[in-house]
């Protein structure tokens, strides 16, 4: 499928506490961008059916649904993604999938190996290596203790950015606790890098295969020194 960006084209990041939503129409973007907690799957149809009632549009005028794509909240990604694949079918409308990791990364200025890292809870974070100078990932997206991360061989990390380094036990890396809102997902999407699919055939990356742990493993971890 092909995006149309000479339409209104909406993004939907709700892979962290945030409801974040951006709906670029007429050379002009509008955002909505707040913490909301679990209140996720309460407020996005509102507060998207505001942006489409500011922008004057409804859903079947748009050329493509952004959308991030992990890893993230595990609920809060399936929400987001519901609510595009909502969106789009009923008007064949292009989805495009964002990893989560990549839109961080490409909040810093371009370098040959930078780490984007996020709160995974349960004492890990989410990660990948980025040379954003040639639009390349360097690693796997990975799931682990932050202070296991290395950088990858022969490279030379210029900096980092997520909220992983905002956590007490953050990567042992330089790096900044910067996220990405959705008006970010809309620039990353525009460049054409990454592929647009119909809503049935659209994907969530998850890099964890547990999603949480038992409380007897809650126990153990914590009786860990």
């Amino acid at each position: 499928m092909q995006a149309d960006f000479n339409l209104p084209v909406l993004a939907i990041d709700t892979s962290t506490s945030f409801l974040s939503l951006a709906l670029r129409t007429n050379g002009r973007t509008l955002v909505r961008h707040n913490e909301v907690g679990n209140r996720q799957s309460e407020l996005i149809l509102p507060q998207t059916g505001e942006l489409f009632a500011e922008a004057g549009i409804g859903a079947a005028d748009l050329g493509a649904i952004v959308y991030a794509q992990g890893p993230g909240a595990f609920t809060g990604l399936r929400i987001g993604a519901a609510v595009a694949q909502g969106l789009a079918t009923p008007f064949d409308t292009p989805m495009i999938g964002i990893p989560c990791l990549d839109t961080a990364a490409s909040l810093l200025p371009p370098s040959n190996c930078v780490l984007a890292a996020t709160d995974a809870r349960m004492g890990e974070v989410f990660y990948a290596w980025f040379d954003t100078q040639n639009h390349v990932r360097l690693s796997d997206y990975t799931v682990g203790k932050a202070a296991a991360i290395t950088a990858p061989e022969g490279k030379t990390p210029s900096g980092g950015i997520g909220n992983a380094f905002a956590l007490a036990d953050k990567p042992p890396f330089d790096g900044q606790a910067d996220m990405p809102t959705a008006a970010d997902y809309l620039k990353l999407a525009r460049s054409g890098r990454y592929v647009a699919t119909d809503a049935a055939h659209a994907e969530l990356l998850y890099v964890r295969n547990k999603i949480a742990l038992t409380a007897q493993e809650q126990a153990q971890q914590k009786a860990k020194p």
